[in-house]
Formats: C-alpha cells, structure tokens, sequence
C-alpha cells in the first residue's frame, strides 16, 4: 500500500490535534503546522508516538503569505503527493462592525481566507497527484468555517464574513475539481470546547459545547467517502439552542 499523506494546519491543539491524532492513528504520514515551533517539535514527537510513518513539523504564521509557500513545499519534497489537506489554522476577534479596528480586520482575512485560497492553489498539484492514483478514494480537502458563516451573530460579523467566504470558496472549488477527484467540506460548527472559545466562557461554559471530537469524527467520515460524493458544507449546532447562533 502507499504512504498516505495529509497536511495539517493549525495542529498544535485543539481541532487539529485531535484531527492530526487520528490520522496518526490511521497511519497517515503527516505535515504539521503551528506559530509555536516548541510545541509544534512536541506535536510531532507525540504523533509519531500515536503511529504516523513520518510528521514534517513547519512552524510559520499563516498571515504570511510566504509561509504558506514554506509548507507546501516542504510537504511535496518530502511526499509528493497530498491525500487530505485539512484547512484548520484560523483566528477570531469579537467586536462590533461599526468600529472594528482595521488591524484586526487584515489579520483575520489573511489567516482565515487569503491563507486557505493559498492553500488551495500551492497544494492543488499534490492532490490531483493522490486522486489519480486512487481513483475510488480521491483526494480530499476539509476546512473548518463556522456556524457564524451560515448565521449573522452580533459582534461576530467579521470573522463570520470570512468563514461565510470560506464556505463560498469550497462550493466554488467542488464546481472547478469534484470532476478530477478532489472534493472538498467545509464544516461550520457552533462553539467547540477549545482555547480558542475559552474567552465566551462567562456565557457558554465549556460542557455545553461541542465536544473536539464530534468534529474528528465528522472529518474521519468524509475521509473515507468515495470520490463520487460531494459534501460541500456540515453545519453542526449546540445542543439546548434553536440551532441559528454560535
């Protein structure tokens, strides 16, 4: 059998630990990134620990766009061929679109939007490379948006602007690739019990989140689709509310 392959963002904790976990379990060979190198050098240890062949550990700040070049090249000289690519890598400021501070804006575009088409463009040769070699299976891409893409939330218009813009992006690329085999979900959760949430706390306390591995699980099924099916987005929603807010 061949090595399987995938590239990971935003792996240090968190969602795409635990996705970056179990494809380590499922013995993928693995790219990994994160801003912490420290921790990122720690990920990896504990990945190839959990039964990846080989974890490519590139920290780098994904507002750059050169770091974006960085991975990707990394990942095809040591592969060459890409089975998932797993868009995680994201960052969020509350505030009101009336005086959001620009800075703010800029950064989160970059991260959660330029990044992710970056993305898309440099690592689209490596999966068209692994679905032509897999024709059944494919090659698949998720990336993680947000319930706020699909439902306006006060003081969340912003980063809910990009991840709606995300979810656009993967509708748009399953028009342009589905037909050569690679698919791509984008999955939109309410709240996940993460430290990127841990600031709504006062409010949603943390058990009545979304559980990280409710969305590992979500990612390990579309891995294991068909190339002939096309999920183009999973909304997946807080238990106890009406299923319209984060």
């Amino acid at each position: 059998m061949s090595e399987k392959s995938a590239l990971v963002t935003g792996a240090s904790r968190g969602i795409g630990l635990g996705i970056a976990n179990r494809l380590a379990a499922q013995g993928y060979s693995l790219t990994i990134s994160a801003r912490d190198e420290q921790r990122l050098t720690e990920v990896a240890d504990t990945l190839k620990a959990a039964g990846a062949p080989r974890v490519v550990a590139v920290a780098g700040d994904l507002a750059d766009p050169d770091a974006v070049g960085v991975l990707t090249e990394r990942h095809a000289a040591e592969f060459g061929a890409m089975d998932a690519l797993i868009v995680n890598a994201g960052v969020g400021t509350a505030g009101a679109i009336g005086d959001f501070p620009m800075r703010r804006f800029d950064k989160t575009l970059a991260v959660n939007l330029r990044a992710p088409v970056l993305l898309l463009q440099q690592c689209l040769p490596l999966l068209r490379v692994a679905a032509a070699a897999n024709l059944g299976r494919g090659a698949k891409v998720v990336a993680l948006s947000s319930i706020t893409g699909v439902y306006s939330e006060a003081q969340l218009g912003v980063y809910g602007a990009t991840k709606a813009a995300l979810i656009s992006l993967v509708s748009t690329f399953n028009t342009e690739e589905s037909g050569n085999g690679v698919t791509a979900t984008a999955i939109s959760p309410a709240y996940v019990d993460t430290d990127m949430s841990a600031w709504i706390h006062d409010k949603i306390p943390a058990e009545e989140m979304i559980e990280v591995g409710d969305i590992v699980e979500l990612v390990d099924s579309l891995l294991r689709l068909s190339s002939k099916a096309v999920v183009p987005n999973i909304v997946v929603t807080r238990a106890g509310t009406d299923g319209l807010r984060a």
